[in-house]
């Protein structure tokens, strides 16, 4: 005899059996990786991507897959992340500032050097650098860490820039008056800068910036050590120039997360993973500065390098006045600064001190 109710409760089991082998097969399914988009000037064979690489190893630890995509050029990487093409980028600090002004004061002009008695400290230089992502990475920092829907994921050295000219005997302030320099065109503060010291500013940005010293478009660029061989700039330096000892900042690579594509708390955890990445950052640069011709160096006289730190900090504290630069990232670097060269003059003064 048929029963409705028999077959009503038979129906409802092959519906529930159905659905549960849907659902199965749905947590069965892999979670989809997060891609991770990494500027480096030399793609899938270079350092920055190779950390990216670690990092995601580190990342499935604490339960989140990445995919690392390499860029060469650091626009297209950055821009991908804004249209959500990438949940996250690692890039160096001057495309990175746009997402987070406190930690891109980071890479404001001067604002890591460190020079005692006239001579560079670079060793003080950089442990600006560290002590200041290690503040940024404490968990009281969060909020600072945070802007919109993006969040600073770590923090890491890529090397001193060095004033790259085509000719050495350019060794004062003075003497860089109406010289060409590239700046970069996404970094109004080099603009700010270059023309305050009376020299013309020829925008570029870091895919033309190389090309334009090496054909003699240009009299100087900025740049680190790891740029010299991979962008040849020995054609532009040629017999004449040279690669000026004095860092006009410390730049950084900056991993940027859009923190709605990943579990709570990791952006801790990454910036905390950068950290003990830092040392093996800095071994990265020392190798590329001794690659580089000891021929190619040159050095400020004690005097211009006082007058140099001088002008950048005067540059730095106009351009922050301008909003450019972020006050508050550069009240905390002072105070980073100030734990580390007390003696300087700096630090009795209410200079980037601002309320």
């Amino acid at each position: 005899m048929w029963s409705p109710t028999i077959e009503g409760n038979m129906n409802n089991k092959t519906l529930l059996s159905l659905l549960a082998g849907v659902l199965a097969s749905t947590l069965a399914l892999p979670a989809a990786a997060q891609k991770l988009c990494v500027y480096d000037l030399l793609g899938t064979a270079g350092d920055m991507n190779n950390m990216a690489k670690d990092f995601a190893v580190h990342a499935s630890r604490e339960g989140v897959k990445l995919e690392v995509k390499s860029y060469t050029d650091e626009r297209v990487a950055t821009e991908d992340l804004l249209a959500g093409q990438c949940d996250a980028l690692m890039a160096t600090g001057f495309r990175t500032r746009r997402f987070n002004s406190v930690a891109g004061s980071l890479d404001a002009l001067g604002v890591s050097t460190i020079v005692r008695n006239g001579k560079v400290d670079i060793d003080g230089s950089y442990q600006v650098v560290l002590k200041t992502a290690q503040t940024f990475a404490m968990p009281a920092a969060q909020s600072l860490m945070v802007r919109g829907d993006y969040e600073v994921g770590g923090i890491i050295p890529f090397g001193a820039a060095y004033p790259v000219l085509n000719d050495r005997n350019i060794k004062t302030v003075e003497a860089l008056a109406g010289k060409k320099i590239t700046a970069f065109d996404y970094d109004k503060a080099q603009a700010v800068m270059i023309q305050k010291i009376g020299a013309q500013p020829v925008s570029a940005d870091i895919t033309s910036f190389a090309g334009k010293f090496n054909n003699g478009s240009v009299d100087m660029i900025v740049a680190p050590a790891s740029a010299y061989r991979p962008l040849e700039l020995h054609r532009g330096i040629g017999t004449k120039g040279a690669m000026n000892r004095f860092p006009v900042l410390i730049m950084t690579y900056q991993v940027i997360l859009n923190k709605s594509r990943f579990p709570e708390g990791f952006g801790q955890k990454s910036r905390s993973y950068w950290l003990t990445q830092f040392d093996r950052a800095r071994a990265l640069i020392t190798k590329a500065e001794k690659d580089v011709p000891a021929a190619v160096w040159s050095d400020l006289t004690p005097e211009n390098m006082i007058k140099y730190t001088i002008m950048l900090r005067d540059s730095r504290i106009q351009i922050a006045e301008d909003g450019i630069y972020d006050k508050q990232g550069l009240k905390i670097i002072k105070r980073v600064r100030c734990s580390i060269n007390a003696a300087d003059s700096e630090c009795s003064t209410p200079s980037e001190s601002w309320k």
